[in-house]
């Protein structure tokens, strides 16, 4: 895979996006803000694409402070218009009600999976009642292994969909993000001190180094490769039978 320079790279990815919302009849784009960095970098391809049709949607749900501290930095920086809705109590009352009809106490993985699928929920509110289209944040490199939850981190476009993540951060550098965000762990903030690359049981660095060039330890390897098989049915569309 050949990196382009990430000014021309930001270029083609702001009018990608501006062609695919367009081309479905969409009027401007919403999005998630976390506080991460693959968020505000389409924070800023968006507004690039829609200057006055983009919106950023905070929703924390017994986040880190630091991370919706992080989000409207971020809307700061961009000139950005934000909406804010804490989804704790949700939570609360959907784990609640599935807790007493299941009888069992949730697994980790479980509940803290909820929370991207609220956050879907939402974003799709406000797409609908605007005409937007949803722009999700996913990465080339959560999407090969699967680090991303089904039905949940999603988006009717993916516009960094095709970069691994040393490519989101040079984006971000030029871009001209805020240094703490850049900087931060990596965090799908599911839960607190949670960091991608521990839950994955690898860096980004060797994760990246595999997509672009195929070469990582025999253990990197191994690990990649058992996360994008057993991973696989969360990157095609639903299954129906051939006949």
């Amino acid at each position: 895979m050949m990196l382009m320079d990430s000014g021309a790279l930001a270029e083609r990815l702001t009018r990608w996006i501006r062609y695919q919302v367009v081309a479905a009849g969409g009027k401007g784009v919403v999005f998630g803000l976390s506080g991460g960095l693959d968020s505000a970098v389409v924070a800023a391809l968006a507004k690039r694409a829609f200057p006055k049709a983009s919106l950023g949607v905070i929703m924390p749900c017994y986040s880190d402070a630091q991370d919706a501290a992080h989000a409207r930095l971020v809307a700061q920086r961009l000139s950005l218009p934000v909406r804010e809705i804490v989804l704790d109590q949700i939570y609360d009352v959907l784990l609640e009600a599935l807790k007493q009809a299941d009888q069992n106490e949730p697994e980790l993985l479980a509940a803290a999976n909820l929370k991207p699928r609220l956050r879907m929920i939402t974003l799709y509110y406000f797409a609908a009642q605007r005409g937007y289209l949803v722009i999700g944040s996913t990465n080339k490199s959560e999407l090969t292994v699967g680090y991303f939850t089904k039905h949940g981190d999603v988006g009717d476009i993916l516009p960094l969909g095709n970069l691994v993540k040393r490519q989101v951060v040079d984006l971000a550098r030029h871009l001209k993000l805020p240094d703490e965000i850049i900087n931060k762990p990596p965090s799908a903030g599911l839960w607190p001190g949670q960091t991608d690359e521990a839950e994955m049981g690898l860096s980004y660095d060797d994760l990246d180094c595999f997509i672009l060039s195929g070469q990582a330890s025999s253990k990197a390897a191994r690990r990649i490769l058992d996360l994008k098989q057993r991973s696989k049915h969360k990157r095609i569309p639903s299954l129906r039978p051939d006949f």
